[in-house]
């Protein structure tokens, strides 16, 4: 191990004590550290270093995809070090936690309206109401090769009038760097970027104290008109009460347990903060949190999360989950201050030549 630019950075070293590339085209798919020579020679050797999944190696260019997602182009001409390295630690603190499990938790609270099976991929939709509930979740193989499983896609969102979504991951190990790196190459367009962030849920219940906080099982027109969501309809009333195939919905006993928190507003007015949790198994999800422009920086979004967490750990659960965009610094700094920190992050992917229509993530 070296140290270079403040960070650790594995690179291979030879028992003489010079680094070495030791990664060819067969570790495509594996996690690996490089580092390139940049700059003129004649200013001095200036090194970059890449770490991240090697998603192809074709003719003398490497693309490396790291963990937010970025690729990286890398001139095979121009390293100088190489190796692989052990996948990504799971987690930087708070709990212990796979991508797979966390995707279908995440999945399972964010309900489609409607969902069909393609292999290990699962195709959902919910009339246009968030990319989420309106995109493929590939957790392994549809069972065909990809250009065949894509024409699937295509044809099963457009019958239903609905741009085709993949949704991907990336930064935890088993995620998708290289479903994604194969859609770029097709034309598929990234539109948007999150991370879904993890903490212990215990100290986010006890972070305020929950009074004047209304918990109901089923979002009210009071709580609705607070919510910034555009297109509220049958559709995404049924998504944000946990309704779907297989499921008996909020509360029934057969899924996830849902949660809607109000804080009362002036004069019957719209709520002054909302927010809304799932809870499945030791896993609670925070969602749609949010705040009266007038009120914020009063500490209302934490008196909501605490009321929300306090409900989740006497159902017995003890980890937290939520998700964020990469623009949103407010919310960010809110659930860093929390204990929350990042896991991985997750893209949308848009077929070519198509309009989108869903909404954001």
């Amino acid at each position: 191990m070296i140290r270079t630019g403040g960070v650790n950075r594995p690179v291979e070293i030879s028992a003489a004590g010079r680094m070495e590339v030791r990664i060819t085209a067969a570790d495509v798919g594996k996690r690996v550290s490089v580092r390139c020579l940049s700059g003129a020679a004649s200013m001095g050797d200036k090194f970059t270093d890449t770490v991240g999944v090697l998603t192809s190696w074709d003719d003398d260019v490497l693309v490396i995809t790291r963990k937010s997602g970025e690729s990286v182009r890398v001139d095979v001409s121009s390293l100088v070090a190489g190796k692989v390295v052990p996948p990504a630690p799971a987690r930087r603190r708070g709990p212990a936690a796979s991508y797979a499990e966390l995707a279908r938790v995440a999945a399972r609270a964010w309900r489609p309206v409607e969902s069909e099976r393609l292999g290990a991929w699962e195709l959902r939709a919910a009339a246009g109401f968030t990319r989420r509930a309106n995109s493929v979740l590939p957790l392994g193989d549809p069972g065909m090769p990809l250009d065949a499983a894509l024409d699937v896609v295509r044809g099963w969102y457009g019958r239903r009038g609905l741009p085709a979504y993949v949704q991907t991951a990336t930064g935890a190990e088993g995620a998708e760097e290289l479903l994604s790196a194969r859609l770029e190459e097709r034309g598929w367009v990234r539109e948007v970027t999150a991370q879904l962030w993890i903490g212990a849920l215990a100290p986010v219940a006890d972070r305020a104290e929950a009074t004047g906080v209304v918990l109901a099982r089923e979002a009210d027109r009071a709580w609705l008109a607070r919510y910034q969501r555009k297109g509220v309809g049958e559709a995404a009333l049924k998504v944000l009460g946990g309704g779907s195939p297989g499921s008996g919905g909020a509360g029934s006993g057969d899924g996830p347990s849902v949660w809607f928190a109000s804080v009362p507003g002036p004069d019957g007015g719209p709520p002054t903060a909302i927010g809304r949790c799932v809870v499945d198994g030791r896993w609670a999800g925070f969602a749609a949190v949010e705040v009266d422009p007038a009120r914020r920086r009063e500490g209302l979004a934490t008196t909501v999360m605490a009321a929300l967490a306090r409900q989740a750990l006497a159902e017995g659960a003890s980890a937290a989950w939520l998700q964020v965009e990469e623009e949103n610094t407010g919310a960010r700094t809110l659930y860093a201050g929390m204990g929350f920190a990042a896991h991985h992050a997750y893209h949308h992917y848009r077929e070519p030549s198509r309009e989108s229509s869903a909404g954001a993530s």
